[in-house]
């Protein structure tokens, strides 16, 4: 029979192979047993050892073993009395009389039929039919009863029900059940789906697909090969499938259809009670690598749920288990609160980080709050990034600001600047954004650095926006188009004066690009290129061989002849200023209209005013109409 595995060695690390396991078979598909009790399909899909040990947890998937049409017909649906019958039958064979209890193994079949009836039991509280199947049981089945038992704890409801699974629970250990590892951290990642499910409204299939949705999104904002990220969230979905179909499994079998009934205080302590009954009986079976990978186990589903959780879940009763459970693990020794902080704040995983800061103040623990913000800002998680100040006291704003202003994240750049930054934070962050040409960054943050701050960095402003420009000076280009000094003179001094440096620091690129457009040489030229376009306009009037007579043509005909395209040019460069070298070509046109003295005139968009005054109308319109 195929199966699919999805093994896990660690916490993190996700890894799988095909093949048919002869060796562990788990109990099928849940039908109907001889109690009347019934069981939905896909209900006991179970964990299975592959290798008997602890070392690696196996999220085994199995199709019907049993049909319904074989049961009908005659096929096998056994009792406790007759499944007793047949392994007396099969200890009974020559070269087997010698075996102790623990190592007998049962078939396949077998196993699958014991942990069927086993499940059924545990479900309907038939304690004294469950502690007669642990008799019947080998020492892998006795691992999966220890598994479906110390599951079922997050369902738990009375005081009866807990004396009945922790009675349970210590006969499956003292009968010899030994993988305490894959216990704790398949019942770790169940009770975070539990949790989770009690926060939503929704039916548990429409969780499935929310979860779905929410994997996927996940996988898209980390690196790395597709197929690998494809593979990986196909297993990590077959798994959390698991748990929300044992959760509907035990919502159904107390009455409610489809939904995740609320546990009360009273219940949530009841069930605390029996994990931590299963960590005395485990003692020294579990290290602290196992808490560890427990308490990874425990954290992933929350991130996956976290964007339908209601704010303030993480204080709420719904999230009391998920607390309580987690801060058992850290006290058995998981070292890696801080890692699934850093992890939850990356994917916005707000009340988890909630819960983890809490469980850190309890606990004397440092979770690293600037760094976890860094996360947060850098994938433009809002909310956490509101938590991490608010709560966790996040004080670090330069490198997460900087970093948004580089990548123009304008949404995060504006909740800084909202929360209150240094007059240098944000000079910085501009210098940033300008580097990165984030021109949209660098407007809404230019009127947010005093003026005095700018006028004593200009210059290194400018610097160290072309050292890291990348190739593009748009954003150079858009300080100095802006006036960014408040003073045209100013600002066409600093261009000026980094343009003439021998400064070895400036990098060439920039001291080319201000030479050409932005300095004092700049702007001589602009005027030289003014007085040989206006020759050149002479010389077609005078010795033009065009059919139409130029010269006969109206006066705002010629200018705009003349002139027009220079006039676009200089609208197109929008901004408070223009360049030295169109600024130079302004003056000479202008000078050439006769216009009067331009002694007066200092900026460019004063002389672009009177080119435009020269030129048709129409061709204006037609001009901001293109």
């Amino acid at each position: 029979m195929e199966e699919e595995f999805i093994s896990v060695a660690g916490s993190n690390n996700l890894h799988s192979g095909n093949g048919t396991n002869t060796k562990d078979p788990l109990c099928a598909e849940m039908e109907s047993n001889n109690n009347g009790i019934g069981h939905p399909k896909d209900a006991s899909e179970n964990f299975s050892s592959e290798n008997g040990e602890g070392s690696n947890v196996v999220f085994s998937r199995e199709a019907p073993l049993v049909s319904k049409d074989s049961r009908t017909s005659g096929g096998c649906s056994c009792s406790p009395k007759k499944l007793k019958s047949r392994m007396v039958v099969t200890d009974s064979e020559p070269g087997k009389k010698d075996k102790v209890g623990n190592e007998k193994k049962l078939s396949r079949q077998d196993r699958i039929e014991l942990g069927r009836m086993f499940q059924g039991a545990v479900s309907s509280h038939d304690w004294e039919l469950a502690e007669s199947l642990i008799l019947l049981a080998d020492p892998h089945t006795l691992n999966d009863a220890l598994c479906i038992s110390l599951d079922s704890i997050w369902f738990l409801s009375t005081q009866e029900e807990l004396h009945g699974i922790t009675s349970l629970i210590k006969k499956i250990i003292s009968n010899g059940a030994y993988d305490f590892t894959r216990a704790a951290l398949r019942t770790s990642f169940l009770a975070s789906c539990v949790s989770a499910c009690q926060s939503r409204t929704m039916s548990l299939a429409d969780t499935v697909t929310v979860m779905a949705q929410r994997l996927h999104e996940r996988l898209q904002e980390c690196n790395g090969d597709e197929v690998l990220k494809a593979e990986a969230g196909a297993k990590v979905q077959k798994f959390t499938e698991w748990a929300l179909k044992c959760i509907g499994f035990h919502s159904r079998c107390q009455g409610n259809r489809d939904r995740v009934s609320h546990s009360s205080a009273i219940e949530i302590q009841l069930q605390l009670s029996a994990f931590k009954m299963f960590l005395d009986l485990a003692g020294n079976h579990l290290t602290g690598k196992d808490f560890t990978e427990a308490f990874d186990a425990a954290c992933f589903p929350l991130t996956l749920f976290s964007s339908s959780f209601d704010p303030g879940w993480a204080s709420g009763i719904s999230a009391t288990a998920i607390q309580g459970l987690l801060g058992m693990l850290v006290e058995g020794g998981a070292d890696n609160v801080n890692q699934c902080f850093l992890e939850a704040s990356r994917f916005g995983s707000t009340e988890l980080v909630r819960i983890l800061l809490q469980i850190a103040q309890r606990n004397s623990l440092d979770v690293d709050v600037d760094l976890a913000l860094g996360f947060a800002s850098h994938y433009c998680k809002i909310g956490t990034m509101e938590c991490l100040v608010e709560e966790g006291n996040a004080i670090a704003f330069l490198g997460p600001l900087m970093r948004a202003a580089e990548r123009g994240c304008m949404q995060v750049v504006q909740w800084f600047v909202r929360r209150g930054c240094r007059d240098m934070d944000l000079c910085l962050a501009l210098t940033a954004a300008t580097s990165s040409s984030q021109v949209g960054i660098a407007a809404y943050l230019l009127p947010h650095v005093p003026q005095h701050v700018l006028a004593a960095l200009s210059i290194e402003i400018l610097k160290a926006a072309g050292e890291r420009s990348g190739g593009s000076l748009d954003g150079v280009a858009f300080l100095l188009r802006s006036d960014f000094l408040g003073d045209p003179a100013a600002t066409y001094a600093v261009a000026d004066s980094i343009a003439r440096s021998d400064d070895e620091a400036v990098a060439p690129e920039l001291r080319a690009f201000l030479r050409q457009n932005w300095s004092e040489a700049a702007f001589l030229d602009g005027l030289r290129e003014g007085q040989e376009h206006y020759m050149n306009i002479l010389r077609i009037l005078k010795w033009g061989e065009s059919p139409i007579c130029l010269r006969d043509l109206p006066g705002p005909l010629l200018v705009a002849i003349a002139y027009l395209p220079l006039y676009r040019e200089c609208v197109e460069a929008s901004g408070c200023l223009l360049s030295q070298r169109l600024r130079g070509q302004l003056v000479e046109a202008v000078r050439r209209l006769g216009s009067g003295p331009l002694e007066e005139v200092k900026q460019g968009r004063e002389l672009l005013a009177i080119l435009k005054h020269h030129l048709p109308p129409f061709l204006l319109s037609v001009s901001s109409i293109g």
